[in-house]
Order: C-alpha cells, then structure tokens, then sequence
C-alpha cells in the first residue's frame, strides 16, 4: 500500500468526491489538471482546498471542511441554493498524480452550505454524528412523530398521490397541480419523478387552490407534465390528529401538560 508524505517531495493530490442522491457523482482533485481513477473523473479544481480534516479514535464528530470559488461549472450556486448537495455524500483522499494510487482519509455527508457569492464553505459530518442523536423524546405540545412515519402508524401509501405537474412559477417558488386540493398539502411534501431536481423533497408551505409554494428554491428546467410525487401534510396538532386522521391513540405529544409559565399564572376563582 502506497505510504504518502514518506520522502522529501512526493506527488501527492489531494481529491475529494461527492455523491448527490440524485446519483450524481463528482469528482475534484488539488492537482492542475483532470485525473481518472476508481472509475470517476476528477476535475482540477486548485481553488477547492480541504481548510481542516480532524480525525480521531473517540467517539467525537470527526470534523472536516471544505472551501473554494463557486466559479467552477460543475457546482453552481442554483444547485447549492435549490439543495442538490444537501446530506450528499462525501470522500476526502489523497492521489499519487503519477501513479494514481490513491487512498481514501474522510467519509461522511455534507452539512451545513454557506456562501459570500464568491466562495462556498461545507460543513462535513462524519458518520459518528449519529452517535450524537437524542435519543430520549422530549415533551412537546404537538405530535413528534413524522407524519406516516415511526410512531404515527398510518399508512404512507395511503396519503401519497402521484400526479402530473400543471404549471411552475419560478419567481413565486411554487408550482400548480390541478385536480387537487392544495390545503391538504399544506406541512406535506412534493418530490419530482423527473428534471434536474428529481429525488429532492420539498415542504409544501402554503397554497392557494391548486398552487403549492414550496420551501426550497427552484430552478430551470422542469417542464410542465412532469410526473410528481405528493404526500398530504399534518400539523402536527391533536385536533387535526383526532378529527381527520382518526389516529389521536398514537399522538406522540402531550397537548395538556401544563407549561413553564404556570407558576406565575393568576389563579381563577
């Protein structure tokens, strides 16, 4: 196995890849022109550096991020803002450029994205960041469960509606699906079946009858017939549970447990 950094002057890259759950795959190498291995094509991105890789044998976050100029064709800031990178998946390693062997120091999922319109910073989880999940439910007002999710015990199949896309509104971020009710949407979910967008789930925010505005940017090139996918919304609220659900016995929340501020209220005769 190759040992980098063992000499005085090696020939050492580093590259990193990321893997959108669209199934794109990118490749990006330190190095001043393209390199191919392990099947992807690494382009030449020497604007792109790895600021800081912490890697430890705790169970602490391993810790890593990456920065560089958003001018490169093949992250855009659309595609950043529309979330196509969101929890896609990452590798950091190190490539010998005249070799091509190449070792692999980093995995994990993007996280946070932040730019200044001339340069982006990703923060990257490592999959130890499981480990710091609470656990233990907290109490809340309303439900904790996802809707048609662990805990909530309806069926996904049975609030979920394929349709074909009516029309899109890119300045009012939203688009229209005729035939439904758009208030049943509300706090749901729309994901595309097709475009450049396709697997990305977006909220459903508001609508106006059958336009749904979504929580998320979107960007051209979704044409109008696209097949979509809709799942119906729930506020999360007993009343809605109990009377159009008919499901309040798996509430997972407890709308009359008294608050904080019951101490200092005044009592009633």
């Amino acid at each position: 196995m190759r040992v980098f950094f063992d000499r005085d002057l090696d020939t050492v890259a580093t590259f990193w890849r990321i893997y959108r759950r669209d199934g794109v795959a990118l490749g990006f190498t330190s190095h001043d022109r393209d390199l191919v291995f392990g099947g992807v094509r690494h382009m030449a991105a020497p604007g792109m550096i790895p600021a800081a890789v912490r890697l430890t044998s705790e169970l602490a976050n391993d810790s890593a991020e990456v920065e560089g100029a958003l001018s490169h064709e093949a992250i855009r800031e659309e595609e950043l803002a529309a979330g196509l990178f969101d929890e896609a998946a990452i590798a950091i390693g190190a490539v010998d450029w005249l070799t091509l062997e190449h070792a692999t120091l980093y995995t994990g999922e993007i996280g946070r994205i932040e730019d200044d319109r001339r340069q982006f910073a990703a923060e990257l989880r490592s999959a130890k960041s499981l480990l710091e999940r609470d656990l233990v439910p907290r109490t809340s007002p309303t439900c904790r469960a996802a809707f048609c999710g662990p805990g909530c015990g309806l069926s996904p199949v049975r609030f979920t509606h394929h349709h074909h896309l009516t029309n899109i509104d890119i300045d009012g971020n939203r688009v229209e699906v005729q035939g439904i009710a758009g208030d049943l949407f509300v706090d749901g979910r729309l994901r595309f079946l097709a475009g450049p967008q396709t697997g990305i789930a977006f909220g459903v925010i508001a609508a106006a009858g059958a336009w749904l505005v979504l929580d998320r940017p979107l960007v051209a090139g979704t044409q109008p017939g696209t097949r979509i996918e809709l799942r119906e919304g729930c506020d999360h609220t007993i009343a809605t549970c109990a009377a159009r659900f008919a499901n309040a016995i798996n509430f997972r929340g407890e709308p009359f447990l008294p608050g904080n501020d019951l101490l200092a209220r005044y009592g009633q005769p």
